[in-house]
């Protein structure tokens, strides 16, 4: 609206002759006078900056071309002294240079003249084979060849060579960049006796160039006429000795000028550069120094924003006084445009509405304006809906047409009886669209009537509503709808009756997502969702609570038996076979049941008995199904309050909270010596006294508290383990959840560091339960700890879901047979064979073999016989606190020392 305003603003201007014209005309010409004005100001300021960062450059290179050409000059003097020195001690042969120069009395020479210079550096002296004979900062001399080096060949080989030649190389004295000056040595007939150098390191010329401030994106750089990079500050170890006369011609004619000062696009980092050089006027050497062109112009940009700024403001200012003028000089001819105005208003309304069908009528109920949408909309004639039809002919047209069903005249009185306010309405149409009309009344008596086609609104909105209530994946009502429904329920109970609410765990749901992947999982969940539809009576609901969850009301319970029931069903719907993108799955759940208002009437309540009842059925061995007791209630707070004091425990710093690490000895069935311990984790409560790890471990598991627990007893226990006799091996258990955490190498080898016990002594001890839910990562977790030398036993062989894979794809250490094959070993119908099978299984593997849980003579007798290496149990020794083992070693280590000492006597008694 304000573009069309200005543009009849400045038809009106021009269209009239005489003073208004001219005011426009001169304040444009004053407007671009400022525009030109700031642009060659702007152009003024760009030149002046870049001038005054050339003659800084400038300025830069001449003081450190100076500063550097003194102290190199400086070492000259030195090197011709030393010259000087040779021939007037009368040094005429190779031989007499190599003896005379390399005694003390040079070398203390040679250091009282760096001393009165201390910026100077080193002085070396190299005989004519390329060795080093004396230096001014080290004696004895050590020794180094340069005989291979570049300027020593020159200065060898190249009679025509100068006497001075300055190089970047790798010291082999100190092993960083140095740069070399060195001068060679002749003797009276001119033949080559020797050099006399100099190595500087760039970081002495790099710290000096650091002290000359020329702000951010600068650099000052040391480069040989021959175009050798030798220092330079920021310094960069890549650049060093990289030559830089390679480049573009106007790279290389720098190094072909005493002086340089212009631009171009650096070589190193691509930036446009402004640089100046200047050669040192004794030496080979270029001092160069650049800086970014963005660099250069950052004031000028500071400068360009302020101008801009003033020059906008102005411009704006004549614009706003100019339009205001104008404006006031046209406000006489309003009056005649306000009709026009009016209906441009109209006009305007109907078409931000063109989306939607639009009918703008008057107040004599006659069309004015109709909209090619709203034809299409109905599919009505063109010839008929045209200005001047009456809404009456319109609507009995639409009937005429079928897109109207209803009586014409009672819908033309219901519109136009609330006509002079806003109304809508939605109406269907005869083919199933819902179409929302909305009145909007003009204050001329007319009103504009805009048609809205709303059906995929409403549709979306219906999905909507449908998604808030029930779940995606199985479009059973989701927890939302399940609890209103609930709660419906509850608020409805009759008498004698009960409700029964089903909380459905699917069991190891987790573990056909891991290996079989999500897709599979899902389409297991909506099988299941689909079977319990199915067993499902009429007035049951079924929903899905999220993840592997699923619930179901079941209402009007009178007995028992209806439950159990419809808990056979669900069972026998769920173990069914299910096939599941070509993978055939049986799979089970666990079942918790509470029942209304028998364990409790309020939603809250009811929800948590069953939750709990769900658990008690999954610490049952899942697959089974409980009803709720109060005793469950008890049993969570008491496993909570346990939670609880284990975390504090862990907080406290372990020992300090009561966890103690005991240790079972392992003992050789060969020799009854003892081979190992097992570190076994104890708690001992403030208030219950010891707690049984059969009652705090699966706590720690379920809650992650594990891997706090594990990595506290695998420090405390390598810890013990490294005051134990050598030969004496450490088992630590490691958890599932540990092997999880992804670093678990990582600890083991920090416990081992911090202790100074040998990997060889430690043995980690895990279960099948490791493989199984993630096997590849599990496998290559025990690689990496059997490469840092630690011994890995599988514990609970056959208890699990053995798998012979697993020996065959990680060489196992040990195998350690569970006390329940121990247990009945010695009956007749036994599991002897089944420990004779584990043995000979792991004896062909090379692996050892523990028997756990021995208790009496008997079972070592035959443990012994059946060939198993090691056992384990009471029968020896129960697990003992880290004090009273060592107390065992010692006592054990007696008697096996006095029994080999009888049957000695025995023996030669014999």
């Amino acid at each position: 609206m304000t573009t069309r305003f200005g543009s009849r603003l400045f038809e009106q201007v021009f269209a009239r002759s005489g003073p208004i014209r001219w005011l426009v005309v001169g304040g444009t010409l004053l407007i671009a006078a400022i525009a030109i004005g700031s642009v060659l100001m702007a152009q003024n300021f760009r030149e002046r900056a870049l001038r005054n960062s050339g003659r800084e450059l400038e300025n830069t290179v001449l003081m450190l071309a100076h500063h550097f050409d003194q102290q190199l000059q400086d070492f000259a003097v030195i090197q011709r002294d030393f010259v000087d020195h040779a021939r007037s001690i009368g040094i005429a042969s190779v031989a007499d240079f190599r003896t005379r120069l390399s005694d003390r009395s040079v070398h203390q020479m040679l250091r009282s003249k760096i001393e009165a210079l201390p910026y100077i550096g080193g002085v070396n002296i190299i005989d004519a084979e390329g060795n080093l004979i004396n230096s001014s900062t080290a004696w004895p001399v050590p020794k180094v060849n340069m005989a291979d080096r570049a300027y020593f060949r020159t200065f060898k080989y190249d009679p025509n060579a100068p006497d001075v030649l300055i190089e970047p190389l790798h010291s082999r004295i100190s092993g960083a960049w140095t740069i070399l000056v060195a001068r060679r040595i002749l003797g009276p007939n001119g033949e080559f006796l020797g050099v006399v150098g100099r190595g500087i390191e760039p970081a002495n010329f790099e710290k000096f160039f650091a002290s000359v401030v020329l702000g951010e994106g600068a650099t000052i750089s040391m480069l040989h006429r021959d175009g050798t990079l030798l220092a330079r500050y920021p310094h960069s170890s890549e650049l060093m000795g990289r030559n830089f006369k390679t480049g573009s011609f106007e790279q290389q004619r720098v190094f072909g000028l005493d002086h340089f000062a212009g631009r171009f696009v650096s070589p190193v980092d691509g930036e446009d550069r402004l640089i100046s050089s200047r050669a040192l006027p004794h030496f080979p050497i270029l001092m160069m120094a650049t800086t970014t062109r963005a660099a250069a112009l950052t004031d000028w940009r500071e400068q360009i924003g302020m101008l801009i700024s003033v020059a906008g403001a102005s411009a704006l200012a004549i614009a706003g006084v100019l339009i205001a003028v104008v404006r006031k000089l046209l406000e006489q001819h309003r009056a005649s445009r306000e009709r026009l105005t009016l209906e441009k208003q109209r006009l305007d309304r109907a078409v931000n509405n063109m989306t939607q069908g639009l009918l703008l009528f008057d107040a004599e109920r006659r069309m004015v304006v109709c909209n090619q949408r709203y034809i299409e909309m109905y599919g009505l004639s063109a010839d008929v809906v045209r200005p001047g039809c009456s809404f009456h002919d319109i609507i009995a047209h639409r009937k005429a047409t079928g897109s109207f069903t209803g009586n014409v005249d009672a819908y033309v009185a219901l519109v136009l009886k609330d006509i002079h306010i806003r109304n809508s309405m939605v109406v269907d149409t005869a083919d199933g669209r819902s179409i929302h009309i909305l009145n909007e009344p003009l204050a001329d008596g007319g009103w504009v009537a805009t048609h809205e086609d709303i059906t995929e609104r409403r549709r979306i909105e219906e999905r909507i509503t449908h998604l808030a209530h029930y779940d995606a994946l199985t479009d059973l009502p989701n927890r939302t709808m399940f609890h209103e429904h609930l709660r419906e329920e509850l608020a409805a109970v009759g008498n004698g009756e009960q409700i029964a609410v089903h909380y459905i765990d699917i069991d190891e749901f987790k573990g056909v997502n891991d290996a079989l992947g999500h897709l599979v999982g899902d389409e297991l969940l909506k099988s299941v969702a689909a079977s319990l539809r199915r067993c499902a009576g009429p007035a049951d609901f079924v929903a899905r609570l999220g993840g592997d969850e699923f619930a179901i009301v079941q209402s009007a319970v009178t007995s028992l038996d209806q439950v159990n029931e419809l808990v056979a069903r669900i069972f026998e719907a769920i173990r069914a076979p299910f096939d599941c993108l070509g993978h055939h799955l049986i799979t089970d759940a666990s079942i918790g049941i509470a029942l209304a208002p028998e364990h409790g009437i309020a939603l809250d309540q009811v929800l948590k008995n069953a939750d709990m009842a769900m658990y008690a059925a999954k610490s049952a061995g899942r697959h089974t199904y409980r009803f709720f007791e109060p005793e469950m209630d008890a049993k969570v707070r008491e496993r909570r309050q346990l939670e609880s004091d284990l975390r504090h425990a862990i907080a406290q710093g372990g020992r300090e909270g009561g966890l103690e690490v005991y240790y079972q000895p392992c003992l050789s069935l060969k020799d009854d010596r003892i081979t190992g311990c097992e570190a076994l984790v104890r708690w001992r409560h403030p208030e219950r006294g010891m707690v049984s790890p059969a009652e705090f471990i699966p706590i720690a598991e379920d809650t992650g508290l594990i891997n706090e627990i594990g990595e506290w007893v695998l420090a405390t226990a390598c810890r013990d383990a490294a005051s134990w006799p050598d030969d004496i091996r450490l088992a630590v258990n490691v958890s599932p959840v540990q092997f999880k955490s992804g670093t678990l190498a990582l600890k083991i080898m920090s416990a081992l560091a911090a202790s100074n016990l040998p990997a060889s002594r430690l043995e980690l001890e895990i279960t099948e339960a490791v493989l199984i839910r993630d096997d590849d990562a599990a496998l290559t977790i025990l690689h990496q700890l059997r490469a840092i030398g630690v011994r890995i036993a599988l514990d609970d062989f056959g208890t699990g879901y053995s798998s012979l894979s697993y020996l065959h794809r990680f060489p196992f250490d040990k195998i350690k047979i569970d006390r329940c094959f121990v247990d009945d070993i010695a009956g007749p119908d036994g599991s002897a064979s089944i420990v004779q099978a584990v043995v000979n299984l792991a004896t062909a593997r090379r692996m050892t073999t523990t028997a756990e849980g021995v208790e009496t003579e008997e079972q070592q007798r035959l443990l012994r016989a059946l060939g198993c290496s090691e056992m384990q149990g009471y029968l020896f020794s129960a697990a003992k606190p880290a004090d009273k083992v060592l107390e065992l070693f010692a006592l054990h280590r007696s008697r096996l020392a006095q029994r080999g000492g009888q049957e000695n006597r025995r023996r030669e008694a014999g």
